[in-house]
């Protein structure tokens, strides 16, 4: 008689890959042009003046220039009004 359970394979270990994902470049830091700002799943933060976003998402600069985070009160499609975060990129001179 065994003693010993069957040795096979486990039904754990099958972790997927972390993504990576945040903020790249930080409030009042340098962005060259085309420099990934925001890397994310949605739009937790929304393109601003000089800023793209790609289709997955990437927040990204489009000029070179200091990045800014700013909050801005936007209304929904339901009438309400809910504070939205802009990322914005103020072109150097």
């Amino acid at each position: 008689m065994a003693h010993k359970k069957a040795g096979g394979s486990t039904v754990y270990g099958r972790d997927s890959q972390s993504k990576r994902l945040g903020v790249k470049i930080q409030d009042g830091d340098y962005a060259k042009v085309g420099s990934i700002i925001i890397r994310q799943r949605g739009n937790k933060y929304r393109p601003g003046k000089n800023v793209k976003q790609g289709k997955d998402d990437t927040l990204f600069a489009m000029t070179a220039g200091m990045v800014k985070f700013s909050t801005k009160k936007i209304r929904k499609y339901d009438n309400r009004l809910v504070a939205a975060k802009f990322v914005s990129v103020i072109a150097q001179k």
